[in-house]
C-alpha cells in the first residue's frame, strides 16, 4: 500500500496538512503540483505557494504549470507514473489528467457533498446556518464536485465558530479522511457512491459558489441571526463590510466580531447606538448586532474600544450596505 506512487495537487494552507499527513504516514509521494509563484502584498514581493514551501523543505519534487494542458507539464505527469492523484484546494482538472492514474484521482472536499459544492463550502454553511459540516474524499469527474463518493466525516459547528475555526478543524479531519480512504481503496472496503443517490427527490443540493468582494455587504434589513451567520461566516477573511455615513460622507469598515443582543427596537434598520467609548450596537430588522471587533478600510482589525479612542462615531448616523 505505501509503495503506491502518489502525485499530490493543491496550493493553500488548508492542503498542506494532507501533504504532511502522506508524507508521516510513509506514503510514496513521488511529485507535487502547486500553482506558480506570483507577486503578493504591498511590496509584490514574489511569494510561493503553502504547499510548495512545505513540498520544498520535504525535499519532494514541484511542478508549476502555468496551464494544466502544457504538453511539457503533461508529460514530465505521465513520466511519473503515478498510481493515485491527491487533489486538495487545487484547479479543475481537464479530463486528460484526472484520468491519467491507475486508481484514479481522489479531491478532497471541506462539505458533506452533495451539499455545498463548489469554491466557498465553508463560509456558506455557517451563513445558511448550519449546525453540522464535515469533509468529503471523492473521485473526480467531469463536472466541479460530482463525483462517486468515497468517504464522508462530520463535525459540529458552535455558535460561536466563525470559518476560520471551522477551516482549521476541517483541514486536519480532512488529512486523516484521505489517509484513511487511500488505506480502504487499497484493501477495497470502499464502495463508491453517486451522489445522486443522496438527493432528496425534488430537493435541490446547496451550493457554495466563489465569494466575490459585492457579496460580502450587510444587508441590515435582515434579522441579527442572519446577520451574525453572515459575519461570522465571512470572518477571519473576507470578512463582512458596510458603511458609516452621515450627511456629508462614507466611511467603509469590516466587522471581524459581533453577537445579537435581544433587545427589540422601533428603529430603523443600519441605526448607530453607541456611547462613543464602550459599546457600538447596529439596529437590524428585530433586535441589535452588538459589535465587538473592526476594521476601517485601510487600518488594522482591532477591539471595539480601542476603535471608539480614535474614531467619532457620534459624527455617524447609520450603517448602510452601500456608500451611496
Amino acid at each position: 500500500m505505501n509503495g503506491l506512487r502518489i502525485v499530490f495537487m493543491g496550493t493553500p494552507e488548508f492542503a498542506v496538512a494532507t501533504l504532511g499527513a502522506l508524507m508521516m504516514n510513509g506514503f510514496n509521494v513521488v511529485g507535487v503540483v502547486t500553482a506558480p509563484d506570483k507577486p503578493a502584498g504591498r511590496g509584490r514581493k514574489i511569494s510561493k505557494s503553502a504547499v510548495k514551501e512545505f513540498a520544498e523543505i520535504s525535499y519532494l519534487p514541484v511542478m508549476q504549470p502555468e496551464s494544466l494542458r502544457d504538453p511539457l507539464f503533461i508529460s514530465q505527469l505521465r513520466e511519473l507514473n503515478a498510481d493515485l492523484f491527491i487533489v486538495v484546494a487545487f484547479r479543475m482538472l481537464p479530463e486528460l489528467i484526472w484520468k491519467m492514474p491507475r486508481i484514479g484521482t481522489i479531491n478532497l472536499h471541506a462539505s458533506l457533498l452533495p451539499d455545498y459544492r463548489g469554491a466557498a463550502p465553508i463560509n456558506h454553511a455557517i451563513i445558511r446556518g448550519e449546525k453540522t459540516t464535515g469533509v468529503t474524499t471523492f473521485f473526480i469527474d467531469e463536472k466541479i464536485d460530482t463525483g462517486k463518493i468515497l468517504l464522508k466525516e462530520k463535525i459540529r459547528i458552535s455558535p460561536v465558530e466563525n470559518a476560520g475555526d471551522i477551516h482549521d478543524k476541517l483541514m486536519k479531519l480532512g488529512a486523516r479522511v484521505v489517509i484513511k480512504t487511500i488505506h480502504d481503496l487499497a484493501l477495497n472496503r470502499i464502495s463508491p457512491t453517486d451522489q445522486e443517490n443522496l438527493l432528496k427527490p425534488g430537493v435541490p443540493a446547496k451550493t457554495a459558489p466563489k465569494i466575490h468582494p459585492e457579496f460580502c455587504f450587510v444587508d441590515w434589513n435582515n434579522d441579527a441571526v442572519q446577520i451574525y451567520n453572515f459575519i461570522r461566516g465571512l470572518s477571519p477573511y473576507p470578512c463582512a463590510k458596510s458603511f458609516f455615513k452621515n450627511e456629508s460622507r462614507s466611511v467603509s469598515f469590516k466587522i471581524h466580531e459581533s453577537y445579537p443582543e435581544v433587545e427589540h427596537h422601533n428603529l430603523l434598520p443600519g441605526t448607530i447606538i453607541s456611547d462613543s467609548r464602550h459599546f457600538l450596537k447596529i439596529a437590524c430588522r428585530n433586535v441589535f448586532i452588538f459589535v465587538t471587533s473592526i476594521q476601517l478600510e485601510g487600518k488594522t482589525k482591532m477591539s471595539t474600544v480601542e476603535f471608539l479612542r480614535g474614531f467619532r462615531i457620534c459624527d455617524y448616523s447609520i450603517a448602510v450596505s452601500s456608500p451611496v
